[in-house]
Formats: structure tokens, sequence, C-alpha cells
């Protein structure tokens, strides 16, 4: 896998759930409080955000490891993949998971559970997740490429060639919602 200034993008592995869900937690406090209030945050963290243990299964889910300055282990910033399944968004979590698989011909590949560090937004691990994402999948036959993003998401996904599709709300509890963004992508 690539290596950029620092940075070893590498398949997840089950042992790294732990750090994931550390990443996922920081990331989603982080970076989402402008788009989301407090309650829509703990709820889609306990209810749709977290782990998908089925992506790394399928081995297409991303990591990105940083060298620590004070330490010589490496340090999970960001992770992302892509699906060849039906589900287009959630983590172990969610309970409306689709794991049927996509026919590559007619379907697009998902683009699932981008979560990057706050302290290391906008240095390019994003991109390098998404570019890692979208040549497997067209590696694996698919043309096309879709989301579920979060309107934190949205302006990159904007610039990455993605489209808006559609307007979602996730059902969360207590009355609130998750507004998220179907976005798609041909290549």
């Amino acid at each position: 896998m690539p290596m950029h200034s620092g940075l070893q993008l590498r398949l997840a592995t089950l042992a790294d759930i732990p750090a994931l869900a550390k990443l996922i937690d920081l990331s989603v406090r982080g970076l989402q409080m402008r788009d989301y209030s407090p309650a829509q945050i703990e709820l889609a963290l306990k209810r749709v955000y977290g782990v998908d243990t089925q992506l790394i299964a399928d081995g297409t889910y991303f990591a990105v490891e940083a060298k620590a300055a004070s330490s010589s282990t490496p340090v999970l910033v960001g992770c992302g993949g892509w699906s060849r399944r039906k589900t287009l968004y959630g983590g172990d979590a969610w309970s409306q998971r689709e794991d049927d698989l996509l026919d590559p011909a007619g379907d697009a590949a998902k683009i699932r559970a981008f979560f990057v560090h706050p302290d290391w937004a906008r240095r390019g691990l994003g991109t390098m997740i998404l570019d890692a994402c979208e040549a497997a999948a067209r590696e694996a036959g698919f043309r096309r490429c879709e989301m579920g993003a979060t309107l934190t998401g949205v302006p990159f996904y904007r610039t990455k060639g993605y489209i808006e599709l559609e307007h979602l709300e996730v059902p969360l509890a207590a009355g609130e919602s998750l507004p998220i963004v179907r976005m798609a992508k041909s290549f």
C-alpha cells in the first residue's frame, strides 16, 4: 500500500478494532460538531457509527497509520473503505444492514465509514483512502460508487466528483434523526 509523508495506508485487521473504535469516536466528536447536535452525535455513535467488521472481513477497509513522535509504535489517524454489499452506511451496531452482495455490472460499490482524527484533518488522508477505495472498486468491476455522506463529508466528496442524489434522515431514537446525503460518482 502507498505511503505518503510518513503515512502508511494498509488494510485494517480485526486486531485494529479497539484503535478504530477510539478513532471513530474522536473523529465524530471532533469534526461533526458544527453539522450535528450533541444529541445526534451521541445517538449516532451508539446506533449508527462504529466499526464494521464485515468490511474488515471482506478486505475492503483501509487504515492510515502515522509514526508517533513520542513512540516507535504507529498510531491510526484515518480509516475508510468500500463495499460490494448493499449496506449504504452503519457499523456493526446498525440494525438495518443489508449484507447481500452487489452486482458490479449494474450496482454501485458503496464508499463507507470514513473517519479522520481531528488533528490530522485536511492533510490528504481522505483523498488517500478514497483513491484506494475507488481503484479497488474499479478493479472489482464496478463502474460507479455511492455513499451516505455525513453533512461534514459532503464538501469533500463534491470536490472528488461525487454528486448529490438525495437527502436522507437516518432514524436514531427519542425523535432524533441524522441527516445524510446519498452521493454518487461514475468512473
